[in-house]
């Protein structure tokens, strides 16, 4: 069975461990550990099985705290025991999305331990002060780690000597239906063309002076920016008249957004929470079709540098979009068959079994090196 250890809710925006675990559930057990979320009463699990072969435990303690911080261990090394108890658990995959949740392995007998890399989460705003040393440990102890992009990959490879690349992947059919015909969102279908837009979590890692420029500079031009707001106050988003913050939508929804749109947006900011990134909706655009503007983050420009058109400032991001709805056929079906070149790479699917062969293989190096040495 796998143990995730996960700083994502389950029932949060679909991201990349949705897509993976979903379809590692179809081979091995998986069992999802979220953070705690405080309830009055004595500490206690809340279970919700999503899919068959796969459980989410949601740990509910009296501690205030957030997070898998050392206040909450004192609560959750008992459920964890009841839990290890009750599932049969004790010698599981141990997979790590967040390394603060490391001191909870100990309860463990672990054939393996993994760790999802898929973002530099020292880096982000409210970062616990000891995610760094915590990561560094976890780092020293994982038999295997995936990395979410070549950045995050070149930041650790010299510090384990098992690390993989996976970047954040597509389900190109699903974005695909937003090529076809599909009923416009009842929020957007009023909005008029041309409509440049976004969807993903909104929060410091998004660029909100470009946001801003974008909407300023074309009072005509439709900007939509679709997904939850997080861990940055919803007051400081700017606001004009053609800037529409629709909130999260449904993983479903999002290709019929996407079908209503004449440019796709990437507008993060170059910070430390992005020296990182590598976002999921790159090619979730890319399946779409659309011709799409980000500024020049690392994992997008250089991957993809001759598909996306780039803009490092507000004035020249909002002259990227410009040259994006102005590009003339010939230059959209190139950029266009570029992307489908890119989407042949690729797939949840492909990553998926990737990942699930290294861990088999890791696996059974382990068993033979247990196995006593055979007499000559």
């Amino acid at each position: 069975p796998l143990v995730v250890f996960s700083h994502i809710r389950w029932d949060f925006v679909y991201q990349r461990p949705k897509h993976l675990l979903s379809r590692l559930a179809e081979h091995r057990r998986v069992l999802v550990v979220e953070e705690p979320v405080h309830s009055d009463g004595p500490a206690r699990w809340e279970r919700n099985d999503p899919l068959p072969g796969l459980t989410v435990f949601r740990p509910h303690t009296p501690v205030r705290e957030g997070g898998f911080c050392p206040a909450q261990f004192d609560a959750l090394q008992p459920l964890v025991a009841d839990l290890i108890d009750g599932e049969d658990v004790r010698e599981s995959v141990l997979w790590f999305y967040t390394p603060m949740a490391l001191p909870l392995a100990g309860a463990f007998d672990p054939r393996l331990v993994v760790y999802d890399r898929m973002d530099a989460l020292a880096e982000f705003a409210f970062a616990p002060p000891a995610m760094r040393r915590r990561e560094a440990e976890l780092l020293d102890r994982a038999d295997l780690v995936f990395t979410g992009g070549p950045s995050l990959y070149r930041s650790v490879e010299h510090r384990n000597p098992n690390v993989h690349c996976f970047p954040s992947s597509v389900e190109a059919d699903h974005f695909g239906q937003a090529r076809g015909e599909l009923a416009e969102p009842a929020d957007q279908a009023p909005l008029s063309h041309p409509r440049l837009g976004f969807f993903g979590v909104i929060d410091e890692r998004m660029d909100l002076e470009v946001v801003r420029a974008v909407a300023e500079a074309h009072p005509e031009w439709e900007v939509v920016m679709v997904g939850p707001v997080v861990k940055i106050d919803p007051a400081t988003l700017p606001q004009a008249p053609n800037l529409h913050w629709l909130g999260q939508k449904d993983y479903a929804e999002l290709p019929a957004y996407l079908a209503g749109w004449d440019v796709a947006l990437l507008p993060f900011a170059r910070n430390e929470a992005t020296r990182f990134i590598s976002p999921t909706k790159t090619l979730e655009y890319f399946a779409a079709g659309t011709p799409t503007v980000s500024t020049p983050i690392a994992d997008v420009a250089d991957p993809y540098g001759d598909v996306v058109y780039l803009g490092d400032t507000p004035e020249a991001f909002v002259a990227a979009c410009e040259a994006a709805l102005a590009a003339p056929a010939a230059e959209r079906e190139a950029r266009a068959r570029r992307m489908r070149g890119f989407l042949a790479q690729t797939s949840w699917d492909r990553t998926a079994a990737a990942m699930a062969a290294l861990i088999d293989q890791a696996l059974t190096a382990r068993t033979a090196a247990a196995l006593p040495a055979r007499a000559a």
